[in-house]
């Protein structure tokens, strides 16, 4: 079911200055004029930033090292980073879990910093050591060779994964904390906390689309010590930015119980208002210490968190199309004419910039004109509710996929025409314009989809767990990353027993575009569902209280 609220967006303040549920860093309730809004937002956009640097300064690549100084096989690479990525956006639920029920956002931000670093800095030093190929691991005489390699191996996926850890606890809380520096019951700070989650995305593109372009030219053309060094060294500094903004921020105060103990309360009592009904309750359900009035209220809290398991069911298959993008996109785009002067080649990976181009053109534009014109329709704040937003994007990326297939499709011709089935070094006579359109209806789709599930779990969550709010919505790219992988290593294998593998090292005797329109029916399948369960989706009663204001 839809919202529709009547809100005039230009509203005065009426609410009290000091506020009850959030402190400031001395523990004293906080007060509005002296913390958060934009001032303390700004911070931590700014470590966001800084952070999203680092991480796609590394990752937007890896495919590149894992196939060159690694010596992986294309379908082991992409599977092997498919399952780094689904861990990376997974482990979000874990950090949320901490944050939420013990140390803080505060806290858990400043730990998975330092973990951070670390992370980082080992991944350094395990690319600075000498590498070895696996191909010549097959020699007797290379054994000791081989025993560099592995551990080389060894040190890498172990700070790899260190890093994917750290950005368990420093994604969800970061943003989480950034969307409580504005008050939800102040009409003027709620309108800004939508314009929000927008610039946010605005500003972690910008970083990402500057570090995909300046890491990927230093790894590929100085060196993978320095390319993965920097990022390393703008984590010390996103660091120090964070806690040099201490003294501004709002800090929400934890409950004395445990939030989760409340969830699973709300879940007894939802398990005993069923039993009253007449459904089959298994196992002892321990409901003496609800009143009648508590037993209510935490099971309608219990039904609107499982009204949000179809919503994150059917954003899965948008999390398989998201990870194309820094695989197959970036291995599909190393084999093209690249050069764009005669001396300058543009990295493959640098192609996801035009991502972020996207992001950063059209975030303004969404923001400052279509939201407005829409909210003359709607009457409602954001101009479109968060599952329209959602599903718009599920539209473009659907788009995007198709037209990847096309492109792929007339590459490959490209490259018989030209007699280069067999010569995979060689560069198909094709300008990487071709492959734009594709990168540029993927940003579009983001700014809709994510932009739209980081809001729409933030806010459909208990106050308390907004942190694993946002963990959901990550944890949307981490399975879809996870199906990603699957299906790579079934479809490989069927395929490769058939003749040749849909993912053939040599990509000009591959079928990427088979993939890509397999892709493009699971994504047509998913938003006819979204589209069901959208409509029968009732939002959670708070919302109403904007009508009233």
């Amino acid at each position: 079911m839809e919202l529709n609220l009547d809100l005039d967006p230009i509203l005065p303040s009426s609410q009290p200055e000091s506020m009850t549920e959030f402190v400031n860093s001395r523990g004293q309730p906080a007060t509005r004029s002296t913390t958060g809004g934009w001032t303390s937002a700004l911070f931590i956009i700014g470590v966001e930033v800084a952070e999203r640097c680092a991480y796609y300064g590394i990752s937007s690549n890896l495919i590149t090292y894992l196939t060159g100084p690694l010596g992986e096989g294309t379908a082991t690479a992409a599977e092997a980073l498919n399952t780094w990525s689904g861990v990376a956006t997974m482990l979000p639920l874990l950090g949320a879990f901490i944050a939420d029920s013990w140390l803080g956002r505060y806290r858990t931000i400043v730990f998975a910093s330092l973990l951070y670093i670390m992370g980082l800095g080992m991944l350094t030093i395990s690319s600075i050591i000498p590498s070895t190929s696996n191909s010549h691991c097959n020699d007797s005489t290379n054994q000791k060779n081989c025993t560099n390699a592995s551990s080389q191996k060894a040190l890498f996926f172990f700070s790899l994964y260190l890093v994917a850890f750290a950005q368990g606890g420093h994604k969800p809380c970061v943003q989480a904390f950034g969307a409580d520096q504005f008050d939800q019951s102040d009409p003027r700070e709620r309108i800004s906390k939508n314009s929000f989650f927008n610039w946010w995305y605005f500003g972690i593109c910008a970083s990402g689309g500057v570090a995909v372009v300046t890491m990927s030219y230093v790894q590929d053309n100085i060196g993978w010590g320095l390319g993965f060094g920097i990022p390393c060294g703008i984590m010390v500094l996103a660091l120090v930015l964070f806690l040099l903004g201490t003294r501004t921020y709002r800090y929400f105060v934890l409950e004395e119980e445990n939030p989760f103990i409340q969830v699973g309360r709300s879940f007894v009592a939802l398990a005993r208002s069923w039993k009253s009904k007449g459904f089959c309750v298994r196992g002892p359900v321990d409901i003496t210490s609800l009143s009648d009035e508590d037993n209510a209220d935490a099971s309608a809290e219990a039904k609107g968190l499982l009204r949000l398991f179809p919503i994150w069911a059917t954003c899965l298959i948008y999390g398989v199309l998201f990870a194309q993008s820094s695989t197959f996109f970036t291995k599909q785009a190393s084999t093209l004419d690249r050069k764009i002067s005669r001396d300058v080649e543009v990295p493959p990976a640098a192609l996801q910039v035009f991502i972020s181009v996207s992001i950063i053109c059209f975030i303004p534009i969404y923001d400052k004109l279509l939201v407005p014109l829409t909210r003359k329709f709607t009457r409602i704040p954001s101009g479109i509710t968060m599952l329209q937003r959602i599903g718009t994007g599920m539209a473009l990326s659907l788009l995007a996929v198709v037209v990847a297939a096309l492109v792929e499709i007339k590459r490959l011709k490209t490259a018989t025409e030209y007699g280069l089935v067999d010569k995979p070094k060689v560069a198909v006579p094709m300008s990487l314009w071709w492959m734009v359109p594709q990168y540029l209806l993927f940003g579009m789709a983001d700014v809709f989809t994510i932009v739209g599930m980081q809001e729409f779990f933030y806010d459909q969550v208990p106050d308390a767990l907004r942190s694993l709010g946002l963990a959901f919505y990550l944890s949307v790219l981490g399975v879809g990353s996870f199906i990603s992988s699957f299906l790579i290593s079934v479809i490989d294998k069927i395929s490769s027993a058939k003749g040749k593998s849909w993912f053939s090292n040599n990509l000009n005797q591959a079928h990427l575009d088979y993939f890509y329109w397999f892709l493009a029916g699971l994504s047509a399948f998913e938003i006819v569902l979204f589209l069901y369960f959208s409509k029968i989706y009732v939002y959670r009663k708070r919302l109403r209280i904007d009508a009233d204001v």
